[in-house]
């Protein structure tokens, strides 16, 4: 397995998320010659053609036709390859959710999906293209990790966690230039483990993806302005989530925010909540995210700030959630 992997800062303005992911996926097919690599004739968008400019021979494009690379990437595994499939998180999610769950999850095969264009990246191409359900969708799957990365090096770091883990993966991505939060791939990564970013023990946000960088943000903004000790935590595995992770948030903190570029039914939020319940010990929540609705049309950026999960959105909710009142006392019998 190769080493750390670190860009020049005007490499890392350069590339998108999915290049990274590209070069990563060229980096392991050149130590292993039994990965192979699909497209639904969107190579050059989703950047996997990157592999198929490497490795022609090992390059398949099915047509504008998902659902039949999905079950055509299970027949590979099925013979031993080791296939990494990409499109765009909605039809992977959603349009193959059959497939994927049928051909793939049930048979346990070790195949990788690489969903691009997740949440709200790809804005302006409206409410099709918006993959706001997708992890409600994929975390619901028997077999399946999800992983949601949060910049370029953390997409490095999932794919090679991706082929070294046997069985099913899915790994959503954004469509642009996230935000750079860590230099270089040497910061801890472990599926099913989340990563602390900001150490605090007044309130905890759990974010992932391109919310992960602004959850870090608001949080330093709030240690300068109000003092708050903001403990940020990047949960970049959906599933299995890291339930000691939460569970240490509300003992120490007893305030949680989630933040998510996806629906806040069934994804990151409902999970972080789950663990909670399943606790059963109290604390302050909130879920941020798409809130029961469609997203609005437009850039990113923009789309972040309307649904409040941008820096400045979280920096409302701490100072909101932190106005709530829970009892003081360490008796947590009575609030079970």
């Amino acid at each position: 397995m190769a080493g750390g992997l670190t860009y020049t800062a005007v490499d890392s303005t350069q590339l998108s998320t999915a290049e990274y992911y590209g070069k990563a996926l060229c980096e392991l097919g050149r130590e292993h010659p039994e990965i192979v690599a699909l497209t639904a004739d969107l190579g050059k968008s989703t950047k996997i053609g990157m592999f198929g400019e490497e490795f022609p021979d090992r390059f398949f494009n099915v047509g504008i036709a998902e659902q039949n690379m999905f079950g055509v990437a299970a027949g590979m595994a099925k013979a031993g390859l080791v296939p990494f499939l990409s499109t765009f998180s909605t039809f992977a999610s959603l349009r193959s959710a059959d497939q994927l769950h049928t051909d793939i999850c049930y048979q346990n095969v070790n195949a990788k999906v690489i969903a691009t264009h997740s949440g709200t990246s790809f804005g302006q191409a409206g409410s099709t293209h918006h993959a706001i359900c997708d992890m409600a969708v994929t975390r619901s799957f028997p077999n399946l990790t999800v992983i949601c990365p949060a910049d370029g090096m953390e997409t490095v770091n999932a794919v090679r966690a991706a082929y070294a883990t046997p069985g099913p993966f899915y790994i959503r991505i954004n469509r642009g230039f996230d935000r750079v939060l860590y230099p270089s791939t040497d910061y801890g990564f472990e599926v099913g483990k989340a990563v602390t970013l900001h150490e605090g023990t007044d309130i905890t946000v759990i974010a992932c993806g391109s919310c992960a960088f602004q959850a870090l943000q608001a949080a330093n903004f709030l240690d300068n302005t109000d003092g708050l000790k903001v403990r940020v935590l990047n949960m970049h595995t959906i599933k299995p989530i890291d339930r000691e992770a939460v569970e240490k948030a509300v003992m120490d903190t007893r305030r949680i925010i989630t933040v998510e570029d996806h629906s806040v039914i069934g994804g990151l939020g409902s999970a972080v909540a789950e663990v909670v319940v399943e606790f059963g010990k109290g604390c302050a929540f909130k879920k941020l995210g798409i809130q029961d609705q469609f997203a609005p049309i437009g850039l990113h950026e923009d789309i972040m700030s309307i649904l409040g999960i941008d820096s400045n959105g979280i920096i409302d909710a701490v100072r909101e959630v932190m106005k709530k009142d829970f009892e003081l006392d360490d008796n947590w019998d009575d609030e079970v």
